[in-house]
């Protein structure tokens, strides 16, 4: 079948596709519909699942095993965890030690100089504020470190507090509210900021406190766990940094990226 203007349908319909996709993926970007989330949540639900798990209870855990695992993979991150806690039983004990015993004890996580000081850092400032932040009702004793007493607080006072220790970001603050405490956040790491962005959940080139802010506008409220952890899945599994494999892709119909990586 052959338009007026002599160019075939079939040419003209994809012309069209293709524009579609580049305005997705460029300045014509609005935030994704409540309908679309659930399209995308519904399709990797039936790769993937829906994973259940309740909140741990163990925030500065959380905290540190996130620290460790910045620049490392998840079996390095959790031996470097693993001999840490051997060695220093307690929290006060890990704040207190000589950083080089610190270093030597979590080396297997990698860059292991700059994640000893920082966790010190963490712990001696969570020590100092955290009493005077926590309702009295739920402070701990006087030069203990703990952050329990973030279940009590509302979500966006709970991260402006982790967010203001030394080194923590956003994902940071969202793994220790999300799987220690069960409050609403959902972390961005790098693959769910790959997906989302290819899928055009988030606006192009926008920074990572923005991905987080969206992140959390768009997720369904109970959902958090579920989305976060099935995007990070499809993105170890199937939606790669270089070479994506969208031929075998559960989104390729509806994402605005598929088949356009050489």
């Amino acid at each position: 079948m052959t338009r007026r203007d002599g160019r075939p349908a079939a040419e003209t319909a994809g012309a069209r596709s293709r524009t579609t996709r580049a305005d997705a993926v460029s300045g014509g970007w609005k935030r994704p519909s409540a309908r679309r989330v659930r399209a995308i949540r519904d399709r990797l639900r039936l790769v993937y699942g829906r994973p259940l798990a309740q909140p741990h209870g163990h925030p500065i855990a959380e905290l540190i095993l996130t620290v460790l695992s910045q620049s490392t993979n998840d079996r390095n991150r959790d031996v470097a965890y693993l001999a840490l806690r051997e060695r220093f039983p307690t929290w006060e004990e890990v704040r207190d030690a000589p950083v080089d015993e610190l270093e030597e004890a979590i080396r297997p996580g990698g860059i292991s100089k700059i994640k000893s000081a920082r966790i010190k850092s963490i712990l001696k400032a969570i020590t100092d504020t955290a009493p005077e932040a926590a309702p009295r009702s739920v402070a701990p004793p006087p030069g203990t470190p703990s952050l329990d007493w973030l279940a009590s607080q509302p979500v966006m006072d709970a991260q402006r507090y982790l967010t203001s220790l030394p080194g923590v970001g956003r994902k940071t603050a969202a793994c220790v509210l999300l799987f220690a405490l069960g409050m609403r956040d959902v972390p961005v790491d790098t693959h769910v900021s790959r997906v989302g962005s290819r899928l055009a959940m988030f606006r192009p080139g926008a920074p990572f406190d923005e991905l987080h802010d969206t992140m959390l506008a768009i997720t369904p409220p109970g959902e958090e766990l579920e989305l976060h952890l099935n995007l990070l899945r499809h993105g170890r599994r199937t939606c790669y940094a270089r070479r994506p494999n969208c031929p075998g892709c559960a989104l390729r119909r509806m994402c605005p990226s598929a088949d356009t990586f050489g």
